[in-house]
């Protein structure tokens, strides 16, 4: 089970991480915050100070085609904001 599925790169996330060393993260909906903070802290090898999560549920979604409407839902989301201990940064751009 991957716990960290991709990093939130936004402006508002870019503006988190230049003032209050935060960086926010989509993890898997099952992970709690100990597993999460573990991941973060073996994979880019920093120290985590807390961890915050949110859940967020599936959007209903409908959409007007040739053969009629059709109905879905987009999938529950979990977020992680962590913030980082002073001194640590992630950089996500650096293997590209």
């Amino acid at each position: 089970m991957s716990i960290l599925i991709k990093p939130i790169v936004t402006e508002k996330m870019t503006e988190k991480q230049e003032t209050l060393n935060q960086y926010g993260f989509l993890v898997d909906k099952k992970a709690n915050k100990i597993e999460i903070k573990k991941a973060i802290e073996s994979l880019y090898n920093v120290t985590v100070e807390s961890v915050n999560t949110m859940v967020y549920a599936g959007k209903s979604r409908q959409r007007h085609t040739k053969s009629g409407v059709v109905k879905g839902r987009t999938n529950t989301t979990k977020k992680a904001i962590v913030s980082l201990v002073d001194g640590d940064t992630i950089d996500f751009y650096s293997n590209i």
